[in-house]
């Protein structure tokens, strides 16, 4: 028995569970408050794709008489051999069955349907020896085929990562879901319920909270908390999670609430405590205690409940919210770490790290640091108010989900991670020695220079993805972005000559965009990519949100909302754009170029031919990235600025040279890297100087020296330490781990 039940509601992601919950049990946990956790998706998921489940589906499917396509009646004839194949298939995907990729990278072993006809060149993507993430590919391609079956003949709302998602956007009114629920539940209701019902007898809990992050688990979050409210009255329900923090702020519709008795907003570790002391700490006690005790459990913090036949909001509270420090480690204990399904959709090698692979999720500060970007929802708190959490604390919860999960793997799931915050918590990786994996979210900006991309690679980074969003500086500049496309451009260079992957989300159709900037937005993306500093990208076209600037303040971006009655989700605004100009119809245009980019083709074809519409030539220089890239040494460093050695020891050998009669002494220092061999000669004295420097310099060293000690230590005994550290034996070393931090 627990008091609380926390549940992740179908469907977020197949690999590794949305963190929410995780978070919010590792605060209860803080608290001695007793929870449960469960991700209902992924139990969902691997009951659906069971065989006799399976075999179930077809049967109706059948009996109903909806086979209608000829690709689902290519799956229905072929079911046999889709069945037989499932769990094996399931336990591959799950890291359980690795001999078994050799079996399905065969040639006419797995079933194929339509999902195949678009297969990607798998010598290209996975070469001649890639043989799990090949077989990934083809398992991952299996089961959409079959997902497709499901949506044509069981049910059109399914979908491995969202369910009924079209219900939950841009939802006003609460009238199309409120119809949907009073339908019959689906087959896959059926299966969420029952194994709900399981969970509810043997945990008992007093308060269910569901996370809700998407419109796509919005629908199974009401019909599960229908199903409890139908069967155990005595249990109250609580929604809280990414969905209600932005689309259900205004709610005001009385009949969300024959479904759920709370639903609070932003931060959810304060609001969550209260209503535990509201709901589990209320029972009768004596009369000197009653009144006390009774204000205490009446208290809320940003919670919408039903009171005399009114939505009400309630943040009497007078507690403050708690400090990152105080939230406690997110707790993974009760999720089947072991069962989630890693996949590989497509041949995109950023989209294989949000779908392959289990990773520990973390934050490494609340809210966004830059917190300007005009279509972004920075009124909200869980962007406003930016709180990083000292490195220290964060390198101690990573090592505390490490022995918990047994994964290495990290995704800070930051709005942007700050670079200063990630270059202490580098240095606190590579102090303690840790071997980890981790990437995260960044903006593109200036402070990430070439020296600490590679220190964050020696820590463990591998990946960053980032908003170039619109590749025109004047349409940066509108959105706030304080970035410019010649800085992006330094920046990816960066990052991608420390060997680190860099994915950029583009966006296209923002408010008072023109054609030629569209196209002139795709020249750039083309030269990012052809000259390699990009290696990975997805356009989306611009949403109006109510709670950006831009949704704050229409007509300073020359648009029009569409404003209707909002009784239910209000986030995603209808607008009409003052151009006039139909963006949509660059969107297929737009992914096909950059589909060819990213395989890393079609760079010399005009831009005119990945449209059927006439557009205008660009008018971007054709090298104007590499332009950009033509940056000369900084010979300006901070005197403050760190120096760090990321290299082993040299050997070093004396040697000696006579010129007119004077003998010169020299020291060559021979390094050894992972791939590699270098030397560098210097003057005894200097040398002797700078190799008793290297053990101040070194990696796990806490006091690292600033450029200034070091200027100081060597004008002690020489003279001019520029003219030595831009020396070319210094550049070598420069090239090859003696970071200026």
């Amino acid at each position: 028995m627990k008091d609380l039940l926390l549940i992740t509601p179908p469907f977020t992601q197949l690999n590794t569970p949305y963190p929410a919950t995780a978070y919010l049990k590792g605060f209860l946990n803080t608290k001695n408050i007793s929870a449960f956790q469960m991700d209902l998706g992924i139990e969902v998921i691997l009951e659906l794709f069971k065989k006799d489940t399976f075999q179930d589906l077809f049967d109706i499917a059948f009996e109903n008489n909806s086979i209608v396509s000829e690709n689902c009646q290519r799956i229905y004839a072929l079911r046999n051999a889709y069945l037989q194949p499932l769990e094996d298939a399931i336990a591959f995907l799950q890291g359980k069955k690795p001999t078994f990729a050799r079996q399905i990278c065969t040639d006419n072993f797995l079933p194929r349907a339509s999902r195949f006809n678009q297969l990607d060149d798998l010598d290209w993507a996975f070469g001649s020896m890639g043989m799990q993430d090949k077989a990934k590919h083809l398992a991952t391609l299996f089961l959409e085929d079959l997902s497709d079956f499901i949506i044509e003949c069981i049910d059109p709302n399914f979908g491995f990562s969202r369910y009924a998602e079209r219900l939950g956007q841009s939802a006003n009114s609460f009238d199309e879901l409120y119809a949907h629920l009073q339908d019959e539940p689906t087959f896959i209701d059926d299966i969420t319920l029952e194994i709900l019902d399981e969970k509810l007898k043997t945990i008992q809990p007093k308060l269910v909270c569901f996370s809700v992050p998407f419109p796509g688990n919005l629908y199974s979050a009401f019909r599960c908390a229908q199903h409890i409210k139908t069967n155990y009255q005595n249990i109250k329900i609580a929604m809280g999670g990414g969905f209600p923090n932005t689309e259900l702020r205004s709610v005001t519709d009385i009949r969300v609430f024959e479904f759920f008795d709370f639903i609070t907003l932003d931060d959810g570790e304060l609001p969550i405590e209260l209503l535990y002391e509201h709901v589990c700490q209320s029972e009768p006690v004596e009369d000197d205690q009653k009144e006390r005790n009774h204000n205490h459990s009446n208290q809320f913090k940003r919670t919408f409940l039903l009171e005399n036949g009114t939505v009400v909001y309630k943040n009497n509270s007078t507690k403050p919210d708690y400090k990152q420090a105080d939230v406690g480690t997110p707790d993974y204990y009760d999720l089947l770490l072991k069962d989630y399904i890693s996949v590989i959709e497509i041949a995109n090698p950023m989209h294989s790290l949000w779908s392959d692979g289990r990773w520990n999720k973390l934050t490494m500060a609340h809210g966004c640091y830059w917190g300007k970007c005009t279509f972004c929802d920075i009124s909200l708190d869980y962007i406003k108010i930016y709180e990083p959490i000292a490195a220290k604390l964060l390198v101690d919860r990573m090592e505390q989900l490490m022995e918990q999960t047994g994964e290495t793997g990290f995704h800070f799931v930051d709005e942007a991670a700050p670079p200063a915050l990630m270059k202490a918590l580098a240095l606190e990786i590579i102090k303690r020695k840790l071997t980890v994996t981790w990437w995260t979210n960044i903006r593109f900006e200036k402070n990430f220079t070439k020296d600490l991309c590679l220190l964050l690679k020696a820590s463990g980074c591998i990946a960053v993805s980032g908003g170039l969003e619109v590749a025109s500086d004047r349409l940066l500049k509108l959105i706030d972005k304080g970035v410019t496309v010649a800085q992006v451009a330094q920046v990816t260079r960066n990052f991608t000559e420390a060997n680190m992957m860099v994915h950029a989300y583009l966006m296209y159709g923002y408010p008072t965009q023109t054609v030629q900037e569209t196209v002139d937005s795709l020249e750039m993306v083309r030269q990012l990519f052809e000259i390699g500093v990009l290696q990975s990208g997805f356009w989306h076209q611009f949403a109006l949100t109510a709670h950006s600037p831009i949704g704050l303040n229409p007509a300073d971006y020359h648009i029009i909302p569409n404003t209707k009655n909002i009784t239910f989700a209000n986030n995603d605004v209808d607008f009409t754009d003052t151009t006039g100009i139909d963006h949509s119809q660059f969107s297929f245009g737009l992914k096909k170029s950059l589909f060819n980019f990213m395989h890393g083709i079609g760079f010399d074809m005009p831009l005119q031919d990945w449209f059927d519409f006439k557009i205008p030539k660009t008018t971007i220089t054709p090298d104007f990235i590499y332009n950009a890239l033509e940056t000369e040494t900084n010979f300006n460093i901070k005197p403050t600025a760190k120096i760090m050695w990321l290299g082993t020891e040299p050997l070093v050998t004396e040697q000696s040279k006579t010129k007119k009669g004077n003998t010169f002494y020299s020291l060559k220092l021979t390094f050894h890297n992972t791939t590699d061999t270098f030397e560098i000669t210097l003057d005894k004295d200097k040398g002797t100087w700078f190799l008793n420097q290297l053990d101040a310099l070194n990696r796990s060293n806490n006091q690292l020296p600033s450029f200034l000690e070091l200027k100081k230590d060597f004008e002690t005994q020489f003279e001019d330490f520029e003219l030595f550290w831009f020396s070319k034996p210094l550049n070598v070393l420069r090239d090859n781990g003696l970071l200026v931090l």
